[in-house]
């Protein structure tokens, strides 16, 4: 998986993009990290519109950010497929903002 960045003010944009397996997630952390080293970031979307499958570890890198985003808001975005039936059976709607 890769995983762009996009700041901008009082935002930042992931963009991810192929499976977001436990083969990501030293990927995840180093963008996730340079999201949160923004001063002005109060919102972190990831974007799910290009990520066909996820698995477990995916759910566990997720659960890891939000501990780390220190009050900042995370958004999943387009989530669809199979994606979307992962975070609904782990009702992560629950923990993160879902938007199609």
């Amino acid at each position: 998986m890769q995983a762009n960045l996009v700041l901008t003010p009082g935002h930042a944009l992931i963009q991810l993009n192929g499976n977001f397996t436990y083969e990501s997630h030293r990927e995840f952390k180093q963008t996730t990290t340079n999201a949160l080293a923004a001063d002005d970031v109060k919102e972190i979307e990831l974007d799910f519109s290009n990520v066909g499958y996820m698995d477990s570890a995916a759910l566990g890198m997720l659960l890891l950010l939000n501990e780390r985003v220190d009050g900042r808001k995370v958004v999943l975005t387009n989530c669809k497929g199979t994606v979307k039936a992962v975070l609904d059976i782990a009702n992560f709607s629950k923990i993160f903002e879902i938007r199609s």
